[in-house]
């Protein structure tokens, strides 16, 4: 099963990568290394905010992760042109706006670990760390950023 076909039982569509909010690129590729700026969490269109354990729960904080990942897809696919292409997912980081008190930034970030290896299969699985941090840009509850390694030759079906 290629990844599209995982994606098309999924119900996911790959979106258009979204424009860069600031003064950096969506991505940059160094050699095998695909590198993914930070993007934030949106829902319907506007970015997500909140922070979690004051206004957030970690539920919802795992449809906003899960939510990035899908953006995500879609800023590899341009700047892989195919995500057949990805030889694995190395590094995902996410940033979650939280309280000092709250302690499930792993939860949080689970929603969008587990949708990128369901899509990948054994490609997906990824180093990771989650953080807590006092805030994001637009207010937004979470943030991800990505790794991945890209195949040296282009595959054939």
């Amino acid at each position: 099963m290629t990844v599209y076909d995982k994606l098309k039982e999924l119900g996911i569509t790959v979106p258009a990568p979204s424009a860069p909010a600031a003064a950096y690129v969506s991505f940059v590729r160094c050699d095998h290394l695909v590198f993914l700026s930070g993007h934030l969490a949106r829902k319907d269109g506007t970015p997500w905010v909140g922070q979690l354990g004051k206004d957030m729960t970690t539920s919802e904080g795992r449809q906003a992760a899960r939510g990035i990942a899908i953006d995500l897809l879609g800023t590899l696919h341009a700047a892989v042109g195919d995500l057949e292409q990805v030889k694995r997912l190395v590094k995902l980081t996410s940033f979650i706006n939280s309280t000092s008190e709250f302690t499930e930034h792993h939860l949080v970030t689970n929603g969008a670990s587990e949708l990128l290896a369901d899509v990948f299969g054994p490609r997906g699985m990824h180093a990771r760390s989650a953080v807590g941090v006092a805030q994001i840009p637009t207010g937004a509850c979470v943030e991800i950023e990505l790794i991945a390694e890209i195949a040296t030759e282009r595959r054939t079906a």
